[in-house]
């Protein structure tokens, strides 16, 4: 079946995130759905850009966001390109395929000093899960890194003298990223009461862990990160993306070079981290407009 070769693809040779290729599957299902129903036999040698725009026509009638379709082309470009590269096909009806217009939208952060509110009023104690989740939103908020990169942390990719971080990124990439000596004291001193509670069984090599000793999975992270941005933030999304967002956001306001938070955040292309600029030039004219005696 020529969907399930092209996730093997995804899967083993890109090595794409889970997530990635859960998206990927459900675009290609969906497609797939409507062509049998409206058309007959999922076969991708016949397949013409008319039925492709078809099902194109009928998501967006059914208010699905330009932004969702946008994302569903690039699934099939990717598809098609595949069959193609493989002979396949020996049309790639995609090509008289466009993608519609998105309005771009800034990425939403939270405040600088409601960060620091809650990193600063944070309550604690000698419990192993209180510094667990200080030390993720610590971690989230210091080096921008995303949630699949979290969770994968070992405590081998710590160099404690060296101040550093090792982060395995998309398609195996990896980048390391600087610690702040007060950060490396927090994650020293987790360790220890990790160690204390789990002694004298030692749990894997993982960085963050469950009570049970097994790695964070994404649903409790997302959960610890919603639990505590929701006490300084309004924001309707409270996601470990936000905190990303923040720490590219504030890196930029305080002058750190655009390059280099493209090589932290791990972006393939300048274009990705510019993005952020934007949110640092509103900053710009609030502050011209409350300054500037004739504005």
């Amino acid at each position: 079946m020529p969907i399930q070769e092209f996730l093997k693809h995804l899967k083993f040779e890109k090595r794409y995130s889970v997530h990635t290729l859960k998206a990927y599957q459900t675009d290609l299902s969906q497609f797939e759905s409507f062509y049998t129903s409206s058309v007959g036999q999922f076969d991708p040698s016949e397949m013409t850009h008319h039925s492709i725009r078809a099902w194109l026509i009928e998501l967006f009638d059914s208010g699905v966001s330009a932004r969702s379709i946008n994302r569903k082309i690039s699934t099939l470009k990717s598809f098609f390109g595949y069959l193609a590269a493989n002979d396949l096909i020996t049309v790639n009806p995609m090509v008289k395929v466009s993608s519609p217009k998105t309005a771009k939208n800034l990425p939403s952060f939270v405040e600088e000093e409601n960060v620091n509110s809650l990193l600063d009023s944070w309550e604690m104690d000698d419990s192993f899960l209180k510094w667990r989740d200080f030390l993720i939103i610590e971690l989230f908020y210091f080096t921008g890194i995303r949630l699949s990169e979290l969770i994968q942390l070992r405590i081998s990719d710590i160099s404690f003298d060296g101040l550093t971080i090792k982060v395995l990124g998309k398609r195996n990439k990896e980048r390391l990223i600087p610690l702040t000596a007060n950060l490396v004291t927090d994650i020293r001193t987790y360790l220890e009461l990790r160690s204390r509670d789990f002694f004298p069984f030692q749990p894997q090599d993982f960085l963050f862990i469950t009570p049970k000793g097994r790695p964070v999975y994404a649903v409790l992270v997302y959960r610890v990160v919603k639990r505590y941005l929701q006490l300084v933030t309004h924001l309707e999304k409270r996601s470990p993306h936000i905190l990303r967002h923040s720490f590219a956001t504030h890196m930029l306001n305080h002058g750190a070079d655009l390059n280099a938070i493209k090589e932290i955040l791990g972006h393939a292309n300048l274009s990705a981290t510019q993005v952020y600029t934007h949110n640092t030039f509103e900053k710009l004219k609030k502050v011209y407009k409350q300054a500037h005696p004739r504005a």
